[in-house]
């Protein structure tokens, strides 16, 4: 394998996870040796990647401030990422309840499939404990989410990934002042940023070495996990749906990458794919952020000033590929249980799945809570919501790896098109893991 790319490395990998899981099921004690045996591997490999992940924040962003010149220039990449943000994540909603108001999937679920899901699913703590965090996230403040934005205790805020956005204002922060005490006084603290990114980007080197093995870890366990087959079955429509619209949005970005920044679009999915892989298999966009933001300026071309906001910002914000499922999942739930929707209640949908996109947790599970938050904006039946949740708890786990790749897809793509509109995006620049080997050895 050492002489394969990495994404073909970590696609074997992938396929050998999945069909070694598969042989898994069949036996009575396999589920037993790959939760004890194979699962550990995959764990400690999706922590090395979060415990790197707030420490290459403030390094990346902290040196990308620094460097810049004009602090008229931070705002301008500020603005343009936030506003591109939004138009891709509308986009990708309105496709999202085009497919599902015309193939309309819900349509086909019987009686007895509805009884089955509810009845396995909707008293499952999974269902139960997303319905407690939206009841928590709605009881807030409408400017909540400006509070929440800044920490009472920076160390605090950097000891968990939840509060990314936490990180990001306090780094913010720290670089424009540094910026304002002159380039002479700031050196000192520059220079220890400087070789801190330097530092960790090489530990993510040294973590990818390991990325073939943990994704075989991470697929054989979904494997071995995953629901009842007749539950998928049934199903099935539903998921098309998604994995239809959540194409149709990869396709958008390679046809935004072509227009807006003239590289090849098939380039650019072929360098951004181990990040893509990773994203699928960890269902984590902030665990998947640090190879992401390797990716995107080694081997894509993008400055640093540019990746070190747009992609921390796009983890924690930018959720695409899970705005797209709120808005089909909530038109199916819908259908399925017989509530009507006018093209208000659409409408509604859109504005409110683009606002708890904002904020929302770049991790496992966060679009669930997201959803029961649109479902409750359109008026949805309270006493339903559990039941709701439980026609798509079957299939919520395979449908979140797909749309963690279009959520960082989506963030490598915007960083693409800002660094662009910037003149910030150069050529590659690839550092591999044992580039310094020779001076320790």
């Amino acid at each position: 394998m050492r002489k394969l790319e990495l994404h073909w490395q970590i696609l074997i990998g992938m396929l050998l996870g999945v069909v070694f899981g598969f042989v898994m099921t069949q036996v009575d004690w396999g589920k037993g040796f790959v939760a004890d045996w194979i699962q550990p591997v995959g764990t400690i490999f999706v922590r090395l990647l979060k415990l790197i992940a707030i420490p290459l924040i403030i390094a990346s962003l902290v040196k990308g401030i620094s460097d810049l010149k004009d602090i008229s220039k931070f705002r301008n990449i500020g603005l343009r990422t936030i506003m591109i943000y939004i138009v891709t994540t509308v986009v990708a909603i309105t496709i999202g309840l085009v497919l599902v108001n015309i193939m309309k999937p819900g349509d086909g679920i019987s009686e007895e499939t509805i009884t089955k899901l509810t009845e396995t699913y909707a008293t499952d703590a999974g269902v139960t404990s997303k319905l407690e965090e939206a009841s928590r996230q709605k009881s807030s403040g409408p400017l909540q989410f400006l509070v929440d934005m800044v920490p009472e205790n920076a160390l605090a805020a950097m000891s968990n990934n939840k509060l990314m956005l936490q990180v990001i204002f306090f780094t913010i922060f720290l670089g424009i002042s540094m910026l304002l005490i002159g380039e002479k006084r700031a050196k000192p603290l520059k220079d220890f940023f400087d070789a801190l990114n330097d530092v960790v980007l090489k530990m993510v080197d040294l973590i990818m070495l390991t990325a073939p093995y943990a994704v075989f870890a991470l697929l054989a366990s979904v494997v071995v996990s995953s629901s009842d087959p007749d539950l998928l079955l049934a199903l099935l429509k539903y998921t098309g749906v998604v994995v239809a619209g959540l194409f149709i949005m990869i396709v958008f970005y390679a046809t935004v990458v072509s227009s807006f920044t003239k590289k090849n679009p098939f380039w650019f999915l072929k360098e951004i794919s181990p990040a893509q892989l990773l994203a699928f298999s960890t269902s984590s966009s902030a665990a998947t952020l640090p190879v992401t933001m390797e990716r995107v300026e080694e081997h894509i071309g993008v400055d640093k000033e540019v990746s070190s906001f747009v992609l921390p910002v796009g983890a924690t914000i930018n959720m695409d590929g899970t705005s797209l499922y709120q808005g089909v999942a909530a038109v199916f739930i819908s259908q399925a249980l017989g509530f009507d929707l006018s093209f208000g209640d659409q409408l509604t949908i859109v504005l409110t799945a683009l606002l708890a996109s904002i904020g929302s947790a770049a991790v496992p599970g966060a679009g669930m809570v997201m959803l029961v938050i649109v479902l409750e904006s359109i008026g949805f039946p309270a006493d339903k919501l559990a039941i709701g949740l439980a026609l798509i708890f079957a299939v919520d786990r395979p449908l979140d790896m797909c749309r963690t790749v279009v959520n960082v897809t989506g963030d490598a793509t915007v960083s693409m098109v800002v660094a662009k509109s910037v003149g910030k995006l150069g050529e590659p620049d690839i550092k591999e893991w044992d580039d310094h080997l020779e001076e320790v050895i």
